[in-house]
């Protein structure tokens, strides 16, 4: 047992939270191996029961008993630990972060590895040889903004600006999903006599294509969907066409600075279609986000937050930076799927590139700490 990799699956605590890094077919498949013992916490949110774990094999263990379980367990998880909590960790975690592109307060969260001499290896950085991801939640996170952002330009066809668009819950599958979006579409199209016009930015990378998948799957015409990529945004932004259509929903991955694709002086105009937005990416506290009309990330609950624009209809935006949890068994079994093959080679992390590579990572950005932090 003690050349074996421990893998503790902690719950996730993030508000609406359903996913999990782990599913009980991954936790399978690597016990499956001999290489691996799992642990998995007890999950009020969880998507997955935890019966469903102790059927194929792991040992259930008390909701966040991570923090005080063995150092030798390595901590896997989705979303980022509590911000109201800032001990130092002891144990290496695998999860996201969101602490390597200069977010807000992202010395104080990476700052908690090295306090506590533990490494971090982010999964949104963890990369194949080719320099792609190798798993990531993309086509769901934009198959579910695509659903939200359609929902919201159809509520607003059907009520008052004084009305927001009411909270979401988690769908068991995709296609009850489908059927509610297709439902309050359909209300629309029979008052208005129109689909709307959708403008997907980042349309040939996965996010894109979720979210075109999913307006083809309630209705909407193929030739109401403007597609666009790096060709149709190479010469820089903002750009009057998004302003001209329906929704918008930016799909890109940021990596480096780039212009605005939207901004307030384009948005200010009586002739505004723009209804919706949906930012994907979510980027909120990013100094280069694209999309620098909002400052809040939304949540299930309250998906939308409106734009204070002075001329125009109303504009909404949703920036919820968990979207992929709206469908979360099958968004879970997607993404762990992609992550497995890198999972089996954690007995050899300390040479398999996909580790090594995180963990230079996450070295280099330890170094960059102010280190008042440390």
């Amino acid at each position: 047992m003690a050349n074996k990799v421990i893998l503790h699956l902690r719950a996730e605590t993030k508000p609406r939270e359903a996913r999990a890094a782990l599913t009980p077919k991954t936790v399978k498949e690597l016990l499956d191996t001999g290489d691996f013992e799992i642990y998995v916490e007890e999950a009020p949110q969880s998507t997955f029961n935890t019966d469903e774990y102790r059927a194929v094999g792991a040992k259930i263990v008390p909701f966040e008993s991570w923090k005080t379980a063995p150092k030798d367990r390595i901590v896997i998880g989705l979303k980022e630990l509590r911000d109201d909590e800032t001990f130092p960790l002891v144990h290496d975690h695998i999860q996201f972060a969101h602490c390597y592109k200069n977010q807000a307060g992202w010395e104080d969260v990476l700052a908690r590895f090295p306090r506590g001499g533990s490494t971090l290896y982010d999964l949104e950085f963890l990369e194949n040889d080719q320099g792609r991801r190798v798993a990531a939640f993309g086509y769901y996170a934009g198959f579910a903004g695509a659903a939200i952002g359609v929902l919201d330009w159809s509520f607003k066809q059907l009520h008052s600006d004084n009305e927001n668009l009411p909270g979401v819950t988690p769908y068991p599958n995709e296609d009850l999903l489908i059927a509610d979006v297709k439902k309050e579409l359909s209300k629309a199209h029979a008052k208005t006599g129109r689909y709307p016009t959708v403008l997907i930015i980042g349309a040939l990378g996965r996010c894109g294509s979720g979210a075109i998948d999913l307006c083809k799957k309630v209705g909407i015409p193929d030739s109401n969907l403007i597609k666009w990529d790096i060709n149709e945004t190479k010469k820089g932004g903002p750009f009057q066409e998004i302003a001209d259509a329906d929704i918008f929903i930016n799909c890109i991955y940021l990596s480096k600075p780039i212009p605005p694709f939207i901004n307030l002086d384009l948005l200010n105009k009586e002739d505004r279609k723009l209804r919706t937005i949906v930012d994907v990416s979510a980027d909120t506290t990013n100094p280069h986000n694209p999309v620098p009309v909002y400052t809040i990330a939304t949540q299930f609950d309250d998906p939308t937050v409106v734009v204070n624009t002075t001329k125009g209809p109303k504009l909404s935006v949703c920036s919820i930076d968990h979207l992929p949890s709206l469908l979360p068994r099958e968004s879970s079994e997607f993404f762990a799927r992609d992550l497995l093959p890198s999972l089996k080679q954690l007995p050899n992390k300390d040479t398999a590139p996909v580790w090594k590579r995180a963990e230079d990572l996450f070295k280099h950005h330890v170094n960059r700490l102010n280190k008042s932090k440390l």
